[in-house]
C-alpha cells in the first residue's frame, strides 16, 4: 500500500505533518479530514518531485458558469457522465477541461460525483464538494448546484467590493509616490545646480525639498528603499503563519473606516456560506468547520471554531456568537430568532442579503469620499514640490524687476 507524506493544519490552526498509508491520494485526504486536518501539501513517498503544471487556474467566474450550466443539464434529465463530457468539451480553460475530463472518467469508473471532485481540491474546494455530496444524498443535485452557482456569484461580488475599496487609494498613493520620487531624483537636482550657480537665497520649503532630493540620491535613500522592500516581504512571510495572520487581521478589523467595511464583508460571507450549507443539508457542525476555513479572516475563523466547539458541548449557536464579540448584536439576535423558529438557513440568507447591500453602499460612500481627498493629496504633494522649486525664481525675478 502506498505511503503518503503530508503537511497541513489541524483544528486549532497549528501546522502538522506526518505519513500515512492509503490506497490512493483521495483516500489519504479523506482520512486527514476525518482527523480534522486540512492538508496543504501531500505526495506519495518516493515520488515527492513533481514537474510543475502550467496552464493557469480556474477562477470563480468560470466555476460559477460551469455550475449554472451543470444544474440546468441535470434538471433537464441528462445523464451525469454526458453532462460532464459536454461541459468539458465547451471549456476554453485547458486546466478546467482536464479536471472535468478526469472527473468524468472517475464517475464512469463507479465513483460518486463528490468523490470524483474531491480529487481536485484546487478547483473544487471542501464547501463545493460537501454541498455536492449533500445533493447526491438527498436526490436534489440540480437544486444544490443552483444554490452553489448563486453562492459563488455573490462571493465574487464581495471580492470585487474589497478590490474596489482598496485599488483606488493604493493606485493613487503609488502614482503619487512614483511622481514625487522621479521629481526628487531627476528634476530637483537640475534646479539645485541652477540655484547654486546663481547664488540665490533659498526659502525654507526649497531647502527641505533639495535636502530630500540629496537624501534620495544618496546611498541612504537606496538603503531605505531596500529596507522597505525587505519589511514588506517579511510582513508577507509573517502573514503566512497562523499567529501573524491573526495579528494582522485583528489590526485590519480595528481600522477606522476599512475595518468596519471588512467586518461587514466577513459577516456577509459567514452568513451566506453557513446558510447555503445548512439549506443544502450539510450538518451544522461540518458547516461551521467549512465556513471557518473559508472565512477569509483569521479572527472570524477562530471565533467560528470556538462557536463550533461550544456547539459540540451542547450550547446554543447564539451564546458563543455573542461571547466572541466579533459579530454585531443584530446578527446574533436574528440568528437567535432563526434558531428558535427552525428557520436558520432562511434567516442567515436574509442577514447575508442585508450585509451585502450594506457593503455595496459602504464601498460607494468610501469611493465618493476618497476621490476628492486623493485628488487634493496628489495636488498638494506634487504641486508642493513644483512650487518650492519655483519660489527662488520668483524671488530672483522680483529683485531684477526692482532694479
Amino acid at each position: 500500500m502506498p505511503v503518503y507524506t503530508y503537511k497541513g493544519t489541524n483544528k486549532a490552526g497549528t501546522n502538522v505533518s506526518g505519513e500515512m498509508s492509503a490506497t490512493s491520494k483521495s483516500e489519504a485526504q479523506n482520512q486527514l479530514r476525518r482527523q480534522q486536518i486540512t492538508p496543504k501539501k501531500m505526495s506519495e513517498k518516493g515520488k515527492e518531485f513533481n514537474m510543475p503544471q502550467f496552464g493557469g487556474s480556474v477562477n470563480a467566474k468560470e466555476l460559477a458558469i460551469f455550475t449554472r450550466q451543470f444544474s440546468v443539464m441535470i434538471d433537464a434529465g441528462l445523464p451525469l457522465v454526458q453532462c460532464l463530457e459536454i461541459l468539458a468539451g465547451q471549456q476554453e480553460n485547458k486546466l478546467f477541461q482536464k479536471v472535468l475530463a478526469a472527473t468524468r472518467a472517475s464517475v464512469e469508473g463507479g465513483a460518486t460525483l463528490s468523490a470524483a471532485m474531491r480529487q481536485h481540491p484546487k478547483v473544487f474546494d471542501s464547501l463545493y464538494v460537501n454541498m455536492v455530496e449533500a445533493g447526491e444524498t438527498g436526490g436534489i443535485l440540480d437544486t444544490i448546484l443552483q444554490r452553489l452557482s448563486t453562492y459563488i456569484e455573490k462571493n465574487v461580488k464581495l471580492k470585487r467590493a474589497v478590490q474596489s475599496a482598496s485599488i483606488y487609494p493604493i493606485g493613487v498613493m503609488t502614482i503619487a509616490g512614483g511622481v514625487v520620487t522621479l521629481l526628487l531624483w531627476k528634476v530637483v537636482p537640475i534646479f539645485a545646480t541652477l540655484f547654486a550657480g546663481l547664488g540665490v537665497d533659498l526659502p525654507l520649503p526649497t531647502k527641505i525639498v533639495i535636502g530630500l532630493s540629496n537624501f534620495i540620491g544618496s546611498i541612504f535613500g537606496l538603503l531605505i528603499v531596500v529596507g522597505a522592500i525587505g519589511i514588506g516581504i517579511a510582513i508577507k512571510v509573517w502573514y503566512g503563519t497562523p499567529q501573524g495572520r491573526f495579528v494582522i487581521d485583528s489590526i485590519i478589523l480595528k481600522l477606522p473606516v476599512m475595518g468596519i467595511l471588512m467586518r461587514k464583508i466577513a459577516v456577509a460571507r459567514f452568513t451566506r456560506t453557513l446558510g447555503t450549507l445548512i439549506a443544502s443539508g450539510v450538518p451544522i457542525l461540518e458547516g461551521l468547520d467549512i465556513t471557518a476555513r473559508t472565512a477569509g479572516n483569521a479572527v472570524v475563523e477562530r471565533a467560528l471554531q470556538q462557536v463550533r466547539k461550544s456547539l459540540e458541548e451542547g450550547k446554543s449557536l447564539t451564546e458563543p456568537l455573542k461571547e466572541s464579540e466579533v459579530f454585531p448584536g443584530m446578527v446574533t439576535q436574528m440568528i437567535s430568532v432563526g434558531e428558535q423558529t427552525g428557520a436558520m438557513d432562511a434567516m442567515l440568507q436574509k442577514i447575508a442579503d442585508f450585509y451585502e447591500e450594506e457593503v455595496d453602499a459602504a464601498v460607494k460612500d468610501l469611493l465618493t469620499a476618497l476621490e476628492p481627498i486623493m485628488i487634493v493629496f496628489l495636488g498638494v504633494v506634487v504641486g508642493g514640490v513644483v512650487i518650492s522649486m519655483y519660489m527662488p525664481l520668483f524671488s530672483l525675478i522680483g529683485k531684477l524687476s526692482g532694479k
